[in-house]
């Protein structure tokens, strides 16, 4: 692990939060691995000491859920915590996250922002890369149909044009660290020094170079926070959750990486939310609609008119149509992300019984209850049984 060298002649155990770590992370208990991940990703880019100079509890939260996540990541350490809670992890190996670096923790879940969603590493031959951004948008059922594009507002962190990002004054320069003597890295002891492990330096953060005399415009960070507009183009098919990559639209390196910004920029990674529908539900690439459908509609059979994303389409209801008997209108559905082809309209028949009667109504359906017999299957399907056959193909 980058900025980390231990010799162990004994276990390190995992020292708890008091807080569950699902409510850590902000997730349910049923999150899956994905969730779990965006989460700690999310978390772990809002509390970075990078981004909160100083902030004391900023970089407590950030101890906090790099803990969570640590657990919550590993399947078999997640089982026993959901059986045992803490104590349960008491016995297994982990890392003392109360005692390491804010940078080392960060370093250790790089895996997570493997293929650009990271920070603080190196791309190709020791080529520092900076953070990855990320944003949210929020797009209706109608815009997934056709594609759209969104102007989106992000702030980021860029080189201080006054100092050239040194951090140092006009006339001053950096000076080096007396806690490292320039080295980045001092020695910690712990358990009594059973153990030694080498973490980044806290006075410098790694540079080696203190800054005494602080740039007015950066307070000595080397990085000024600057708003950003971008126009995003996003494809149709788009499912929620997903994100659209902007290149070299994140962050420059890290100071203590390359204090001028040489390297390169990480991404910008736009996430969409899709909106609920009054209508449509939305199941992979088909859409399904529940559709009033009369008794005497499903009895005798009618052509009925069908809404869709963009305008109408008619149905043939065969006579005897059962309440929940499922219909699919090929094509009417949403675009796939790769082919472009459509998915299906899968049209639900929902009975409706008439609240009021006129005394003609009344008459006729006297008349016809007379000469009705209905035969009730004890093990007819459900009505979800059925959607769900539907929606699988069968």
């Amino acid at each position: 692990m980058p900025g980390l060298s231990a010799q162990f002649s004994s276990t390190v155990f995992v020292m708890p939060t008091t807080r569950d770590y699902y409510e850590v992370l902000g997730v349910e208990k049923s999150a899956s691995g994905d969730e779990i991940k965006r989460a700690y990703r999310r978390l772990a880019m809002k509390h970075h000491p990078d981004r909160n100079p100083g902030d004391a509890q900023a970089e407590a939260a950030f101890k906090e859920c790099a803990e969570a996540y640590e657990v919550l990541s590993n399947s078999e350490r997640r089982s026993v915590y959901d059986r045992y809670g803490h104590a349960g992890l008491r016995g297994t190996p982990g890392h003392d996250f109360n005692s390491m670096n804010v940078d080392d923790i960060f370093s250790m879940f790089n895996d997570i922002f493997g293929g650009g969603m990271g920070g603080q590493r190196r791309a190709g031959r020791g080529v520092p890369r900076g953070y990855d951004l990320e944003t949210e948008v929020e797009l209706t059922l109608e815009e997934v149909l056709t594609g759209t594009e969104r102007d989106v507002e992000f702030k980021r962190l860029d080189v201080c044009e006054t100092c050239s990002g040194s951090g140092a004054k006009h006339g001053s320069s950096p000076t080096t660290c007396s806690t490292c003597a320039g080295q980045g890295q001092v020695a910690q002891a712990g358990l009594g020094g059973m153990f030694r492990m080498v973490t980044t330096c806290p006075h410098c953060r790694g540079r080696g170079k203190v800054v005494t005399d602080k740039c007015n415009d950066c307070r000595g960070n080397g990085r000024v926070s600057v708003k950003r507009n971008l126009t995003i183009k996003i494809p149709a098919g788009i499912h929620s959750g997903q994100a659209v990559r902007v290149a070299s639209e994140g962050e420059p390196p890290p100071q203590e990486m390359s204090p001028e910004g040489k390297g390169i920029r990480g991404d910008l990674h736009v996430v969409v939310r899709v909106q609920d529908h009054k209508q449509f539900e939305r199941d992979g690439d088909d859409l399904l609609i529940a559709l009033p459908t009369a008794f005497t509609q499903a009895a005798l059979g009618a052509e009925i008119n069908v809404p869709t994303l963009t305008d109408h389409t008619t149905l043939d209801l065969p006579p005897g149509t059962q309440h929940g008997a499922l219909f699919r209108i090929e094509g009417e559905g949403l675009p796939n992300l790769r082919s472009g082809r459509r998915g299906d309209l899968v049209v639900i028949t929902q009975l409706v019984v008439p609240r009021k009667l006129n005394d003609s109504q009344r008459e006729l359906l006297a008349e016809y209850a007379k000469s009705e017999k209905l035969e009730i299957k004890a093990q007819s399907p459900s009505l979800w049984a059925k959607i769900k056959d539907a929606v699988k193909g069968g």
